[in-house]
């Protein structure tokens, strides 16, 4: 280092060698303007026209998910307004279906009970008829024999049917009467 600045010092010029020289200014200035106005004129315009699309493409992409996030949100709300529906819907139903058991348990409760009384009637008319039979074979049979047990005490035949018949009724009322009595008493 010191040799150069020697052989500088030698030629006698003070020049700099960090300046350049003015003609390699002047040509640089110029070269670098042609390239800045070919950039400004060429590319810039371009550059320009590509950052404009991309912001457009940017913000109709932003656009069209801020609308279908929109749109998201509206299928969310109607579908938990649908499912709120059939909630609301299907209790409706599980309480007709309660209220409609509880009645049909109601109808055949009754339809049960009707039934029941009207067997129960059968049975007590059946009863009633079967008493009325059953005491009428019994008087006939009673009759007889009061009547065959009378003719062998008396000695005599009691053979005439009306005498027979009233003789039975007057025996047999007043057995009704002695039974009524004592059970009265």
């Amino acid at each position: 280092m010191a040799a150069t600045i020697a052989i500088l010092a030698a030629e006698g010029t003070t020049h700099n060698p960090l300046v350049p020289e003015t003609y390699d200014i002047v040509w640089s200035a110029v070269a670098l303007l042609v390239v800045g106005f070919a950039f400004w004129k060429l590319v810039l315009p371009k550059f320009q026209k590509v950052l404009t699309e991309r912001t457009e493409l940017i913000e109709g992409g932003i656009q069209k998910a801020e609308a279908a996030q929109a749109e998201a949100k509206e299928a969310l709300e109607q579908y938990r307004a649908q499912l709120a529906e059939a909630r609301t819907e299907a209790a409706q139903i599980r309480e007709e279906a309660r209220t409609q058991g509880q009645q049909i348990i109601a109808d055949m409760k009754v339809q049960a009970q009707d039934e029941s009384d009207r067997i129960v009637a059968a049975g007590h008319s059946q009863l009633v008829a079967q008493r009325q039979q059953i005491v009428a074979e019994l008087r006939s049979d009673l009759g007889k024999t009061a009547v065959d047990l009378a003719e062998k005490v008396i000695g005599e035949s009691l053979a005439d049917d009306v005498k027979r018949a009233g003789t039975v009724d007057r025996f047999l009322n007043e057995l009704d009467a002695v039974s009524a009595d004592s059970a009265g008493k």
